[in-house]
């Protein structure tokens, strides 16, 4: 494995706090919520038992045509908004498409496209059913259509590993430009799941929030009185690119890659081990990957879901591998969980983070999990030190999947 710098020349979001990068940091830095009661009549007709979540705030209707919106289902759309503001804001680069690639995970896919097909069987035939069904609901749908939108012929990869996927997919992109695939990888996240099934299905197993009186204050990671998780949807997309060539174009590094670590529990399908040894072992191998060490980390964005016993194990491994002194960010007490999209976004966040050396605030936390005992930061920014810095992103998934992303200042 070729040991070349990669570096992030572009990013994108949409997401509930906001359609683009700019606005979304904006609003972290407030500690603004992006979490409301939906107002969909099918939280009633079909007594759906929590009926709040996360929504992008900006429809991608606002920016992709008619016919494209039609042809993806949301989650395929959430990403491609994403993508084209990183390529973009990566200054569109002129690139071989054979040195091109693109990784997108999701962890649910088109359950939209799917379930609206299935509902047209059921009430009007067979016959029906729209023609572009199957290749809006494949998992890959997202990554193929970035993959011909902008022509990445060194390979288009769709990680499917749960609330990991998008952390995976950043990861697995690194993998292809330091092996030589690629020069630039389009990498990230997607997911667009508020829905009544899934919804409906997270609430029957416990894992959802039911703070109902209170939605914008219901993700509150670390609390004592944490329920759950909130749920969200949207996509956070990178431009990954090797140092030699986005040196070579003259581009603007955001930031530096400089490990990555992924390892499983191979313990349950849905709770983590207890013992977080995956998690642990996910943060050393990306800081060993960096050739770094776990004083030189200065902030974490947590995966931090606000689940009773989510927040104290991943805690807990934070606090065996970084110690205590770390600044750690929970931003899903902000956006919500995207689940396959949660990795990718909370990696923009991270490395805006580095880029501006403040770490974001979290939010809704009143009484602090006494067992808990992390450098959280609540409420407000805190700076974070000047120089070179390092910070790591966690991201775990059902299944037992771990991904930990290291970047650096550039």
């Amino acid at each position: 494995m070729s040991q070349r710098t990669v570096v992030v020349t572009g990013l994108g979001t949409t997401n509930p706090l906001g359609g683009d990068v700019a606005s979304t940091w904006e609003q972290v830095l407030t500690g603004k919520s992006g979490v409301h009661h939906l107002e969909n009549d099918w939280v009633e007709q079909y007594q759906v038992p929590v009926n709040f979540a996360g929504t992008v705030a900006v429809s991608p209707e606002t920016v992709l045509t008619r016919q494209e919106t039609r042809r993806l289902d949301p989650s395929a759309q959430y990403a491609v908004v994403a993508a084209a503001e990183a390529w973009a804001d990566a200054g569109s680069p002129e690139v071989d498409g054979e040195r091109l690639g693109a990784v997108v995970g999701t962890g649910i896919g088109g359950v939209w496209t799917i379930l609206d097909a299935w509902d047209t069987v059921r009430e009007k035939g067979a016959r029906r059913v729209m023609p572009l069904t199957v290749p809006m609901l494949m998992a890959n749908s997202p990554t193929a259509n970035i993959s011909i939108r902008y022509g990445a012929k060194a390979g288009a990869h769709a990680p499917v590993s749960a609330c990991a996927s998008g952390a995976e997919a950043i990861s697995y992109g690194v993998d292809m430009i330091r092996n030589g695939r690629a020069d630039i990888v389009i990498a990230g996240g997607t997911e667009a799941a508020i829905h009544p099934l899934p919804m409906a299905a997270f609430a029957k197993m416990q894992a959802l929030s039911t703070r109902s009186d209170d939605p914008a204050g219901a993700s509150r990671p670390y609390d004592v009185d944490r329920d759950g998780f909130v749920m969200g949807e949207g996509s956070g997309v990178v431009v990954l690119e090797s140092a030699e060539h986005a040196e070579a174009r003259g581009a603007t590094v955001h930031a530096v890659v400089a490990g990555i670590g992924m390892t499983a529990d191979a313990y349950d399908v849905a709770p983590p081990d207890p013992e977080g040894g995956g998690q642990e072992r996910a943060m050393r191998i990306a800081l060993e990957d960096a050739g770094l060490s776990g004083r030189d980390v200065v902030h974490v964005n947590a995966h931090a879901t606000s689940t009773p016993l989510g927040d104290g194990i991943e805690a807990a491994a934070i606090s065996r591998v970084l110690g205590d002194d770390t600044a750690v960010s929970a931003t899903k007490s902000m956006t919500g969980h995207l689940l396959g999209g949660a990795g990718a976004l909370e990696t923009v966040l991270t490395i805006l983070a580095v880029r501006e050396r403040v770490a974001p605030p979290t939010i809704n936390v009143v009484t602090m999990d006494e067992g808990i005992t992390i450098d959280l930061v609540r409420d407000t920014p805190r700076e974070l030190p000047a120089g070179q810095v390092a910070a790591i992103n966690n991201a775990f998934g059902f299944g037992g999947h771990n991904a930990a992303v290291l970047v650096t200042s550039a």
